[in-house]
């Protein structure tokens, strides 16, 4: 399978789904991370020019431990907009890059602006990808295919209906989360946050609740036609 995990910023594939997206690796399968955002303003010290070239190093760094292609569409943060044809038309290009069987993406109910209208850009781009008289640099991609929500920090306002076992590969989530030095140290100093702890104490919670180690938790959209009669997570 090609599965494509569209996340806003450089870091939030690695916090909230990295442990399966190594696990659909370690299966075989091609794995694609797709930023929307560039992450430039998500510093108090670190200009954003200077910045957004950090944050894609970084993101580069994770997907290289993770096993998996980036695609950057290297829109400015707070400028993520579900209404403006140029990010659509971004968007609906990489769906049709990737040409993928399952999108994983934010929840709709997350914590700010640019998580949400990145979730509504996928429901979107992806119907919108399999309309052949939409155009942009790849054709057209037939399938109108499963989106997976992935979990809110700190799993807040999220109901899982799906669980996948990451004890494997939690090791490697933590690892690719260690490359986004410019947000864990940001983090560290200024909100007191350790950031890498908090990821293992969110994967032990939701461990606790399908009676694994470590866990990742989604919700699947349920629209049609996106609802297939097969399980799609590893």
């Amino acid at each position: 399978m090609n599965v494509l995990a569209v996340g806003c910023h450089p870091d939030d594939l690695e916090n909230g789904c990295s442990g399966t997206l190594a696990k659909y690796v370690k299966l075989g399968h091609k794995v694609f991370m797709c930023h929307v955002a560039n992450g430039d303003k998500g510093h108090v010290v670190i200009m954003p020019d200077e910045l957004a070239a950090i944050r894609a190093r970084e993101a580069e760094e994770a997907a290289e431990i993770i096993g998996a292609e980036v695609i950057n569409l290297d829109v400015p943060d707070l400028e993520v907009d579900s209404n403006n044809p140029a990010i659509v038309n971004k968007l609906v290009d990489a769906v049709r890059y990737a040409k993928p069987d399952l999108i994983i993406t934010h929840s709709p109910d997350d914590y700010m602006k640019d998580h949400t209208e990145v979730s509504r850009l996928v429901f979107d781009a992806s119907f919108s990808s399999s309309v052949p008289h939409m155009f942009t640099a790849n054709p057209a991609h037939p399938a109108i295919v499963p989106v997976f929500y992935m979990d809110t920090l700190a799993g807040i306002n999220f109901m899982p209906t799906e669980y996948v076992d990451i004890t494997e590969t939690i090791e490697l989530k933590v690892q690719a989360a260690n490359c986004h030095q410019s947000q864990l140290k940001w983090l560290k100093d200024h909100d007191h946050i350790d950031f890498l702890d908090f990821l293992r104490t969110v994967s032990k919670f939701r461990g606790l609740q399908c009676g694994v180690q470590y866990a990742e938790a989604f919700r699947q959209c349920l629209t049609w036609p996106r609802v297939k009669p097969v399980r799609l997570l590893p």
